[in-house]
């Protein structure tokens, strides 16, 4: 008989304990209900506005996308299009430098044979007059020298006495 009351007296303390468990979860439960009511008031709005504001500025982000895609395709064609001038233009660049550099060749290479004529038409009076100068002062230093003597001049001289021809 212990047995049955001692089995009775768990049963009932587990009743008790169950029962504060329900009224502890009701109240919880309670709480819960009214911090999720006070969240949902305050929230509802936020989701609200903020669903209202996509819903205006929805269409102006598609056609803010579609602005962005055009200004990119845009830009590279425009890309493409200054890359293929500047490769023309360097074309063309280095087709007038090797045209200005067979004009400079030419030019300078016709200076210098102007310049070797020039020369050469200089020179060979210039050698002519000299030749003629040193022509007069040799006739003029030969006629201003006493004129000699014809006195005999030796033919041989004293270091050659041990010489024999």
């Amino acid at each position: 008989m212990i047995f049955v009351a001692l089995t009775g007296a768990a049963v009932l303390l587990q009743a008790i304990v169950l029962l504060a468990m329900f009224f502890a979860l009701r109240k919880t439960a309670k709480t819960m209900q009214a911090e999720i009511s006070d969240l949902r008031s305050t929230i509802t709005p936020v989701v609200n506005d903020t669903k209202d504001f996509l819903t205006r500025v929805g269409p102006k982000i598609d056609a803010v996308a579609t602005d962005l895609v055009e200004i990119a395709h845009g830009l590279r064609t425009q890309g493409e299009e200054m890359q293929a001038s500047a490769a023309e233009i360097l074309e063309r660049v280095r087709r007038q430098t090797g045209r200005l550099d067979v004009i400079a060749t030419g030019f300078l290479d016709g200076m210098e044979r102007a310049g070797a004529i020039v020369t050469q038409a200089l020179n060979v009076p210039l050698r002519q007059i000299n030749a003629v100068a040193a022509f007069a002062k040799a006739l003029i230093g030969g006629l201003r020298a006493p004129v000699p003597q014809n006195a005999p001049r030796p033919t041989h001289s004293a270091a050659d006495k041990d010489l024999f021809v």
